[in-house]
């Protein structure tokens, strides 16, 4: 792989954030600007759609102006852009990638179609330019890619090279945090709402089901879902007052443990030297302390301003995919089911 020196500007709209960001020879941060909708979203439990679009349209450029200025830079000093081209809201990612597009045509410079998944991987190696460096991770690298919309295991074996395990047959475990949260009236996005109530609660009162799917890397959380469903129902029957820290707290108990136990043990069958866990849930606390705790792999976990969406990983994965020759043509198009490969 020819890794020359190189600053790429990538755009971000996968979904409701809106996101600009610099990062030089795949590491170094520069610059990273975040329109976040959350707020404009909240108001329907979850995000909508065409009110998405719509938001990414108004931001877009303001966004990539603000990047370029907070790096203290222009189009001229940038070797290539990036894009998320899928997978993600059809809608959203149209708007990034049509600017995408006309930087490119405007500029003449290279363009990058990038997948979101492989995007959270990266996460972990970059870092904040001027501050020290952090240790690069090594392959063979065990991988838990776990958010809102995905949740699996990668056995990533170089760069941008990746052999899936397993991946949920249902829900993904941000699906199954923003769920439990509607039903306990938590609010959204519901991830941080459940954190914050289970902060308060007794992990193991309630003994939730953990979907292990011996043989198999696989997830599975509906059943989980599922079950604290029944158990605020039968406890509503009983009782006027529900224990929402409780319930909170041991469904989040049940997540993690099938998720750290699954990932262990792939990193052991397989061989990895180290692990690595990224994806929105994996701003989640306990998660981020569990796996921190143990002492048998070293494992990276991208800061929390970089593991939900943010245009920075998007950089990291179009400067190792321009290294191989992967730049791609004004034609190219949004792929929302494109799998990492």
């Amino acid at each position: 792989m020819d890794l020359k020196p190189s600053r790429i500007l990538a755009i971000e709209t996968s979904c409701d954030e809106t996101a600009c960001a610099i990062v030089e020879n795949g590491r170094a941060l520069l610059s990273s600007v975040v329109a976040s909708q959350m707020e404009l979203h909240a108001r329907y439990g979850g995000v909508f759609p065409e009110v998405a679009s719509r938001q990414h349209v108004l931001s877009v450029t303001p966004v990539v102006e603000q990047a370029l200025a907070q790096a203290h830079l222009t189009l001229q000093d940038i070797d290539a852009l990036a894009v998320t081209q899928g997978p993600g809201l059809a809608g959203s990612l149209v708007v990034g990638m049509n600017m995408a597009k006309g930087l490119a045509l405007g500029s003449g410079l290279p363009l990058v179609g990038v997948n979101h998944l492989e995007g959270h991987l990266y996460s972990a190696w970059i870092y904040n330019a001027g501050e020290s460096i952090p240790p690069e991770p090594q392959f063979p690298l065990m991988a838990l890619l776990v958010s809102g919309g995905h949740t699996e295991l990668n056995l990533m074996t170089d760069h941008l090279t990746y052999q899936r395990l397993g991946s949920t047959l249902d829900d993904a475990a941000g699906e199954a945090f923003d769920k439990v949260s509607r039903l306990l009236e938590l609010g959204y996005p519901g991830g941080p709402a459940v954190q914050r109530s289970a902060e308060e609660g007794d992990p193991f009162r309630f003994k939730f089901p953990r979907a292990w799917l011996e043989g198999t890397w696989d997830f599975s959380f509906s059943g989980l879902k599922t079950a604290v469903l029944y158990e605020t129902q039968e406890l509503k029957k009983r009782s006027a007052s529900l224990p929402i820290p409780d319930l909170a707290a041991s469904f989040q108990q049940a997540v993690i443990d099938v998720l750290f136990k699954k990932t262990m043990n792939a990193a052991r069958e397989f061989g990895a030297k180290e692990i690595l866990v990224a994806g929105g849930v994996s701003a989640n606390r306990p998660l981020r302390q569990i796996f921190k705790s143990q002492t048998e792999f070293p494992v990276h976990i991208p800061p929390l301003s970089l593991c939900t969406d943010n245009a920075a990983m998007i950089a990291s994965v179009g400067y190792y995919r321009r290294a191989l020759g992967h730049t791609s043509s004004l034609d190219i198009d949004v792929m929302p089911t494109w799998p990492l490969s």
